[in-house]
């Protein structure tokens, strides 16, 4: 119990997942929908919790077994479904991680200008942040925890602090009109919805190591209640402050939408700290992240449903050579950022893996249906008003996302997704061979 994850620090992994160095620029992309965003927020806030209710109520039903969304899925939809939801999770993972990668030398260049001008520096510099957390994901999930829960306390402090003393600041004419999109008021409610959305993407974290978390029944359910809730009240308050702090066409030009609204109220050294909270959001968040990559396929490869090497454990039980590989690829994606004629590539790439994240929030809510289902034989009104609200409404909120994300990325999104069938057809393939006869036909069933 003692190598296992606490309620403190397994809450850290969903709120320093969440908050990533995305969160500072978002007031930016915010600022043309002027106060009416902060309705977004309270939509996308509303579709986060209940996602994260489907999630606290699956884990009390499977508990104690790591993975997230790929096992809830595999459990309930069958293993060709819950592969599907592995592989483009996993995807999505470590494309991901390598935006966070360039979004903490973003950050740093505050600090260290050299870091916007010169891209071998500015690669350098992200490929070691890279490295230097996967080396410490290697050292085991205890040590994982702890820079988590430390880096998390950091990177709040600035925001928490922004949220209480800006409040007083706060002018209330910089939100009229309040809906200064020009659209009508579904429509910039919508719009401003499917931007903050995005920020919410980590709900699922404290499911993931659920073998490494003590009293996984309670802890899970809490840490992820608890974070999702604590997310949602800091995001909305602060986005309202450093809009109430910026004038609307200051707000919609900024670049560094915090700092700028940091160094009005307490003057021009509020830059640097508050630059110091993108830096620990990135870094905190990589260091997350980096625990998911290695996390997720292992739970596969003790399945059989994915190269075995990802579930050989080092001495000190974790995937190192799973993660050494996915760190592999993030590497490769974060240089890309940096090469001309593949940055369009590489943005694209985003949002397939924004949209191969989503993808498992629909599945897990019709999964822990009919893991319900399966489970209790007599359910009274009561039970099935407490198991279908929260259900039908994350499944319909992810939908409504997944459609919002374009049919063009959906289109390559599913492609993506489908590339992995190769690879489930080789592994039953593999059991054939061997004689695997009772876990290939079930395998050949879902199929």
């Amino acid at each position: 119990m003692k190598n296992k994850l606490g309620i403190w620090t397994t809450t850290s992994l969903v709120v320093g997942n969440m908050v990533g160095a995305g969160i500072f620029l978002l007031p930016s992309a915010l600022a043309p929908f002027g106060g009416i965003s902060l309705l977004g927020w309270c939509l996308s806030a509303a579709g986060a919790l209940f996602i994260a209710k489907v999630f606290s109520n699956v884990s009390k039903l499977i508990p104690n077994v790591s993975g997230g969304p790929y096992t809830f899925t595999r459990a309930g939809l069958g293993d060709f479904t819950g592969f599907l939801v592995a592989w483009g999770y996993w995807i999505s993972v470590w494309a991901s991680n390598a935006a966070i990668a360039v979004s903490l030398v973003s950050a740093l260049s505050t600090f260290f200008p050299v870091l916007a001008i010169n891209p071998v520096v500015a690669v350098l510099t992200g490929l070691a942040a890279i490295w230097l957390l996967t080396w410490v994901n290697t050292m085991g999930i205890r040590e994982t925890g702890r820079v988590q829960l430390v880096t998390t306390i950091l990177k709040l402090l600035p925001l928490v602090v922004m949220a209480a003393g800006g409040f007083f600041f706060i002018h209330w004419e910089y939100f009229v009109p309040f809906n200064a999109s020009g659209f009508s008021l579904s429509k910039a409610i919508a719009g401003s919805a499917a931007l903050t959305l995005y920020a919410f993407l980590g709900i699922e974290c404290a499911t993931i190591p659920a073998a490494d978390i003590a009293d996984p029944e309670k802890t899970i359910p809490r840490a992820t209640m608890w974070g999702t809730l604590f997310t949602t009240v800091l995001y909305i308050v602060v986005m309202m402050v450093v809009m109430g702090l910026l004038p609307p066409k200051a707000l919609q030009h900024s670049v560094t939408p915090f700092a700028d609204a940091a160094v009005a109220v307490w003057g021009s050294g509020a830059r640097y700290w508050m630059g110091a909270g993108a830096v620990l959001a990135a870094f905190g968040a990589l260091n997350g992240w980096i625990l998911v990559q290695g996390q997720v396929p292992m739970a596969i490869a003790r399945d059989r449903l994915f190269p075995a090497v990802f579930a050989k454990e080092n001495k000190r039980g974790t995937p190192a050579l799973g993660i050494f590989i996915s760190s592999g690829l993030v590497s490769v994606f974060m240089v890309m950022n940096f090469t001309k004629g593949l940055v369009e590539q590489f943005q694209f790439m985003l949002l397939l893996a924004t949209l191969t994240s989503l993808i498992p929030y629909v599945l897990v809510a019709a999964a822990y249906v009919l893991l319900v289902i399966r489970r209790k034989e007599v359910m009274t009104r009561g039970d099935w008003v407490r198991v279908l609200v929260p259900a039908v409404m994350a499944f319909l909120f992810s939908l409504l996302a997944i459609i919002g994300a374009g049919e063009t990325v959906v289109f390559w999104g599913l492609v993506l997704l489908l590339a992995g069938i190769p690879l489930y057809v080789w592994n039953v393939w593999t059991r054939i061979k061997k004689g695997d006869k009772e876990t290939t036909v079930e395998r050949i069933q879902s199929f």
